[in-house]
């Protein structure tokens, strides 16, 4: 075996060793009382199915069967396979209908084709979007905070690819040698820069870089006129830690008054003190230019494919697969703060995750670029109702009674 060949081979037991860990801190941690349970119930028990219009899911939904349908048949979907196997998805998807629909018959494919499941869990919803950034591809005076590439030194691993039940983890660091070490926290980025990364381009603020990563996608206006769409490429692996979390425990903001602007606010407000709490989180996001595509749609999430605005959810693909329709009842602000909370009672499709997503009931809301998504995502907060849509002949096999062990906290 040549040089090169040993050195894999002893970074693929390396992660196959770190992989055993993380199951061995798996199987350790503590369970909710009681286990999560997966209910089959009615299309009736929906909060506003009836006047709903779920025909922004059904084009969402017919784009996530493009992935769907690429799974190998016999894999099992959802935490402990609540939501059947992969074969029993390919009769929605092969029914999907070519002509555009009432949103009667919308509800009727659906209605015809999955079952709903209720969660025994609160449901506790937020949003995000596409910020909209200036840049420029050269350094200026105004322009100098770079955005980053994905490094050509950053190592990624599913774990799920060594232990099934550890679907949806995923660890990232770079090569020391032949040990796989953790990546540059964002203080260290921020203080000596990545040489191992390309600069794709470079923006005047660092406020709006920041949240940036934290949508994990948008829209970069460049001083020659053209517009740049950045996607998700990878992140550094660190821990995701949210910084309106930093401010309440520092007594800046009262945990009532937390929002995305607020936050955004205070940062401008306090330039001199804003980097340091921004570098409490130590997750880094790294992109890549993508096409702009379709206007009327997002980056590409988790599953490959681009976001619909108002149809597409982040969720945490530990307890749901990608591309199953999930039914929303919840409230959201109104773009007018001074306006009141509206209802909102709507089926989207899982077709992103993201860092702080994490529970069967958690659930992330796309609002799509621009000022009415930022402020919409930016204030959302809110309890609700979550149901997930699976295929028929998943839910007949689904026990009511059936307890589910629960995933990690």
């Amino acid at each position: 075996m040549g040089r090169s060949r040993l050195a894999w081979a002893l970074v693929v037991a390396n992660l196959l060793a770190i992989a055993a860990v993380a199951w061995i801190t798996y199987v350790n941690q503590p369970v909710e009382t009681p286990p999560l349970r997966f209910a089959p119930t009615a299309f009736a028990a929906l909060p506003g199915w009836r006047a709903s219009d779920p025909r922004g899911a059904l084009d969402a939904f017919r784009r996530s069967c493009t992935a769907i349908l690429k799974r190998p048949l016999s894999e099992q979907l959802g935490w402990a396979g609540y939501a059947g196997s992969a074969a029993s998805w390919l009769a929605p998807c092969k029914a999907l209908p070519y002509s555009s629909l009432s949103a009667g018959d919308a509800r009727a494919f659906f209605e015809k084709w999955f079952a709903p499941v209720s969660i025994d869990r609160p449901a506790h919803f937020t949003g995000y979007y596409e910020p909209e950034l200036s840049g420029s591809p050269r350094p200026t005076l105004r322009y100098h905070i770079p955005i980053y590439g994905r490094p050509k030194d950053l190592v990624t691993a599913d774990l799920g690819s060594f232990r099934h039940a550890l679907e949806g983890e995923h660890i990232a660091g770079r090569l020391d040698g032949i040990r796989l070490v953790p990546y540059a926290t964002r203080a260290d980025i921020d203080a000596h820069g990545l040489a191992t990364a390309p600069i794709l381009l470079y923006t005047d603020d660092a406020v709006s870089a920041f949240f940036l990563q934290i949508q994990g996608s948008g829209l970069v206006k460049l001083t020659n006129g053209g517009i740049v769409r950045l996607a998700y490429a990878a992140k550094n692996g660190r821990p995701y830690t949210p910084i309106g979390r930093v401010l309440i425990a520092q007594g800046a903001l009262a945990r009532k008054d937390v929002s995305l602007q607020t936050i955004r606010a205070w940062l401008d407000a306090h330039p001199s003190a804003a980097q340091n709490v921004m570098q409490v989180d130590e997750s880094f996001v790294f992109f890549e230019i993508a096409p702009l595509g379709d206007p009327a749609l997002g980056s590409p999430g988790t599953e490959g494919i681009s976001l619909t605005p108002g149809a597409s959810l982040a969720v945490d693909e530990r307890f749901h697969p990608l591309g199953a329709p999930v039914y929303v009842a919840t409230t959201i602000p109104d773009p007018n703060p001074a306006k009141p909370d509206r209802s909102f009672q709507r089926l989207l499709i899982a077709q992103d995750t993201g860092g702080a997503i994490k529970g069967p009931a958690r659930g992330d809301i796309f609002f799509g670029a621009g000022s009415d998504a930022e402020s919409i995502a930016g204030r959302l907060n809110a309890r609700g109702q979550f149901f997930v849509l699976i295929p028929r002949a998943a839910a007949a096999g689904l026990d009511a009674g059936k307890e589910f062990p629960d995933a990690p906290r």
